[in-house]
């Protein structure tokens, strides 16, 4: 399994560049038009996504960054928010590559922003989570730029694999 989220932590950061090169093609007025994604603009879709990471990282790892809503504005513009991205994307990198067996089945307790109760559960899930989740908001995004009228992106795991990602193969 360890070796599982290890490529899904570096496929992350892969497609995350996709995207960031895509959004950094865009005027500004674009990049934070409504296109009717669940956090409307490409802005802020990319804003969540960097929150939710922070957040789920700081349960992880319990170091870190975790802001209060998720839909909160990290970053207004493009460069900064790339530049936060690609340190989040590094992080993540790093914290799966120390990660073992056992700290992958042992339970963890954390509050979820939107219900404050506890919960307890084992990492793996959790950390598969958050993989899909940015799979899931990624998806959002390449809808934003078709919106657009950009080009489409290829985002799938297995182009990922046939190139960077050859090593997980």
């Amino acid at each position: 399994m360890l070796s599982h989220y290890r490529m899904l932590a570096a496929y992350n950061r892969w497609a995350n560049k996709q995207v960031y090169a895509a959004a950094a093609e865009l005027s500004d007025a674009e990049f934070r038009n409504d296109c009717g994604a669940f956090f409307g603009s490409l802005h802020r879709t990319l804003n969540h996504l960097l929150v939710a990471d922070r957040i789920w990282m700081k349960r992880f790892s319990g170091t870190g960054e975790a802001p209060a809503t998720l839909d909160a504005v990290l970053f207004e513009e493009l460069d900064a928010l790339a530049a936060a991205r690609k340190a989040e994307d590094e992080r993540i990198i790093a914290w799966t590559g120390m990660l073992n067996e056992t700290a992958l089945a042992a339970d963890f307790t954390y509050v979820p922003v939107i219900q404050p109760i506890k919960v307890t559960q084992p990492l793996a899930p959790a950390l598969a989570h958050l993989f899909n989740h940015q799979t899931h908001h990624r998806g959002q995004c390449h809808m934003t730029l078709t919106a657009l009228g950009k080009p489409s992106l290829t985002l799938d795991l297995i182009y990922f694999l046939r190139s960077e990602g050859r090593e997980w193969m």
